[in-house]
C-alpha cells in the first residue's frame, strides 16, 4: 500500500513553520505545502554534508578588492 503524503496549507504552513522544520529534522518525513489545493512546494530533510569536502576546491589568484590593471573605455 502507498504511504500517504502528509500536504498543509501554505497560510498553516506560515504558521507553524519552526515547528514543521523541527518534525522534519527529527522524524525525515516530506511534508507537501499547497495553495489552493495544488502542492506548490516540499519540506523534506536536509542532507548531510560534509564541509570538509570542500577543502582545495577553491582557487585563490588575487585580491577580489584590488582595482583591475585593465583600461576602460566609456562611450559618452
Amino acid at each position: 500500500m502507498a504511504k500517504r503524503k502528509r500536504e498543509i496549507p501554505a497560510a498553516k504552513f506560515k504558521t507553524h513553520v519552526l515547528r514543521l522544520l523541527d518534525e522534519v529534522a527529527e522524524t525525515g518525513e516530506e511534508i507537501y505545502v499547497t495553495k489552493r489545493g495544488k502542492v506548490v512546494a516540499k519540506l523534506v530533510p536536509a542532507e548531510e554534508f560534509d564541509w570538509r569536502s570542500l577543502r582545495g576546491s577553491v582557487t585563490y589568484h588575487r585580491d577580489i578588492i584590488e582595482p583591475l590593471d585593465d583600461e576602460v573605455e566609456v562611450e559618452k
